[in-house]
């Protein structure tokens, strides 16, 4: 291997006394000069191990070439030929698992940051007015996508890119899904959101906001105007432990929580007209990344203790190791080995003002609910085949809503095979 720096050019961030009282970008970002530094240190190996684990096969070592070298424009449309939203998938993505688990700089030194490399080239375009350019060919075929997640994005830039006519739902007031109320602008800031996706419209998407499918319109009449369907309704609902004392006030599922905070901005009462319940005491049941983003905003909210109550220990939790040390940082506290048997009463009593629920979340059960017509599994997802079709002709299923429960970046990876499979069906 070829001498390089072994350590890993640090990110710039917030102190954690300084953050716990804003709802600011944790990271700071890198800045050209060290974004070109860390760059440099990759060795270029022509077999693109990092490409080959990322679940959208991103060309990732010609991205960090173009870096290296000072051109950002070209590295930033190298990206974009993958992935719709690097600036999003670079600060969300679980890299230590995908890309940067397999980089070979990480056999003898500090793997290639490529997450933040990501999250640097979305930053610099947004900053310099950059974007892709497109040269469409008209199709006159329809397709709807039921869902602005991840998923929904993916499947319907890579349609639009061919041709098709895409039509975007969404039963919020703004798109996005999950990266709108599901993550904490101190790790995904919403401007970053907001421009990412308004590529979607520029391309020539209708999106069309506060349309539940299921409700606004049913899925017949959708197979009635559109040529074919995707669904990437993601996993919205909340799944609870079912134990005594669960419907207290003061019991939150994490979807109302964030939602709460992020979507309606809770922490900016009375400035935005949504309230939040968040007293000095705050446990969060389990300990993955839905866990440690609820309860890092708690600590912004100013509770005085923030507890993780983890049925397992802190070595095991799920959650992205950099989000578990944020969390510590800014004084959450782990309760390791402990399982809530009822809100009032057990093995031992703990004092909460506040509680939330983080186990995970199922589908949407609002839109499965009224389309029975809809196979599922036994455990409440959208059963698929290997082109992911339903078993209803036409309609295509992806990301959450298939499986549960997954990143950002599988989502969208999910997104452009269901893209692929409805190009496929449609061309016949």
């Amino acid at each position: 291997m070829e001498e390089r720096g072994k350590i890993r050019v640090p990110m710039r961030e917030q102190t954690a006394e300084k953050r716990i009282k804003n709802f600011d970008s944790v990271p700071l970002g890198y800045s050209e000069e060290e974004a070109m530094a860390e760059a440099r240190r990759c060795i270029q190996c022509q077999d693109s191990p990092c490409k080959m684990k990322c679940p959208i096969n991103m060309k990732i070592r010609e991205m960090i070439e173009k870096i290296a070298e000072g051109d950002f424009k070209e590295a930033y449309l190298i990206a974009k030929e993958d992935n719709p939203i690097p600036a999003i998938s670079g600060r969300v993505c679980p890299q230590e698992d995908q890309c940067e688990s397999v980089c070979t700089m990480g056999k003898k030194a500090d793997a290639i940051n490529i997450g933040k490399l990501k999250a640097f080239i979305g930053d610099w375009a947004m900053r310099n007015g950059v974007t892709e350019e497109l040269f469409i060919n008209e199709r006159d075929k329809k397709v709807a996508v039921i869902g602005s997640g991840p998923a929904g994005i993916s499947c319907a830039v890579d349609l639009r890119k061919l041709g098709y006519q895409v039509t975007l739902f969404e039963a919020l007031h703004v798109a996005g899904g999950v990266l709108q109320y599901g993550i904490p602008a101190f790790r995904l800031p919403k401007d970053i959101v907001d421009y990412e996706l308004s590529f979607l419209r520029k391309m020539g998407v209708d999106i069309r906001l506060n349309n539940i499918v299921g409700q606004n319109v049913m899925l017949d009449e959708l197979r009635q105007e559109f040529d074919a369907i995707f669904i990437g309704t993601g996993a919205g609902a909340p799944r609870f432990l079912n134990i005594d004392g669960e419907e207290l006030m003061g019991v939150y599922s994490p979807n109302e929580f964030l939602i709460r905070v992020n979507l309606m901005k809770a922490y900016d009462f009375p400035r935005h007209d949504t309230p939040i319940v968040c007293g000095a005491r705050v446990g969060v049941i389990d300990a993955g990344n839905v866990a440690m983003d609820a309860a890092r905003c708690a600590v912004r909210l100013g509770a005085e203790e923030v507890y993780i109550l983890y049925r397992r220990t802190k070595k095991e939790s799920p959650a992205r190791e950099e989000e578990v040390q944020h969390a510590l940082e800014e004084g959450v506290l782990f309760m390791e080995l402990v399982n809530p048997t009822r809100s009032l009463g057990s093995e031992f009593i703990m004092e909460l003002d506040t509680v939330v629920n983080a186990l995970g979340t199922v589908p949407n059960r609002l839109f499965l609910g009224r389309t029975p017509e809809l196979e599922t599994t036994s455990w409440g997802v959208i059963k698929v085949d290997e082109n992911l079709m339903t078993n209803i002709g036409g309609v295509f299923a992806g990301g959450d809503s298939t499986s549960g429960g997954a990143t950002v970046i599988q989502a969208l990876g999910e997104g452009r095979a269901a893209a692929a499979s409805i190009h496929n069906y449609l061309s016949g």
